[in-house]
């Protein structure tokens, strides 16, 4: 299928590692030239250097730190110099700190909330205006299959990416009729650093050796194993795609079966 990505110009935050690094390969792989974005600037230059190796679409990389005030102004001007303008925007965040709902302090939840909610909204309304001239528009949230199944010792990230499912659906019945989508992309258990972490977390907080803590999050998982980014990533690709331009306002999941809700 050819997903018409050709020269379009996508911008993937937090693409230094992970799931990020991942859909920004996916995308350049189908000829979009892609824009990665992180706090390292050496694995940012190392990852565009390999894309661009590839010969398909082009990466360049610029420093962006979510968290800072100043995200959002730095990204649109970094979007105009170094892309020209903007047709994908893949709203992607780091994960907050493992805990219950009684860990989440008024201190915590107004740092994630900063970082995980209102820097992805104010970054989609900046660049809207762009995608809505064109007629054309891509924007993809990755969050987590907890916001469908509430995930047990992350009520941080269960409570903040959920927010972020109502701002979707609103959203994208607001811009379909400019050509423009949105939609979610839900990672189940994707092995990526991410994952080792809170595998880690887990083995702490129960005392459980690493390995029982892994093998039995395996046997919740039908497909018996842990996905692959770029399983994960193709499903981003798509989304982004010109063919699916008739769907928008979902959240799709990638998580090898795991989610029991329908």
């Amino acid at each position: 299928m050819d997903l018409g990505l050709t020269g379009k110009r996508a911008l993937v935050l937090a693409s230094s590692r992970g799931l990020g690094l991942g859909i920004a390969k996916a995308l350049a792989a189908e000829g979009a030239n892609v824009l990665l974005v992180g706090r390292s600037g050496d694995r940012l230059a190392e990852n565009c250097k390999a894309i661009n190796a590839e010969g398909k679409g082009k990466a360049e990389w610029v420093w962006g730190d979510i968290a800072d005030d100043n995200f959002v102004a730095a990204m649109v001007n970094a979007v105009r110099e170094k892309l020209g303008g903007i047709d994908i925007l893949v709203n992607n965040t780091g994960g907050p700190t493992p805990g219950t709902t009684e860990d989440m302090t008024a201190d915590k939840l107004d740092t994630f909330f900063q970082s995980m909610v209102l820097r992805v909204i104010t970054l989609t309304n900046a660049l809207l205006p762009q995608m809505k001239e064109q007629g054309f528009g891509r924007i993809l949230t990755v969050a987590s299959s907890g916001v469908v199944e509430p995930i047990a010792n992350l009520a941080l990230s269960n409570t903040l990416r959920s927010a972020l499912v109502g701002w979707n659906k609103t959203l994208a019945t607001e811009v379909a009729n400019f050509g423009i989508t949105a939609n979610m992309l839900l990672p189940g258990r994707i092995h990526t650093d991410r994952i080792d972490e809170l595998d880690g977390a887990n083995a702490k907080r129960t005392g459980k050796s690493l390995e029982d803590v892994r093998a039995a999050s395996l046997k919740t998982i039908p497909a018996g194993r842990l996905g692959k980014v770029e399983e994960f990533a193709a499903a981003g690709a798509f989304l982004c795609s010109v063919p699916a331009s008739y769907v928008t306002g979902t959240t799709l999941r990638v998580d090898g079966g795991a989610s029991r809700s329908i």
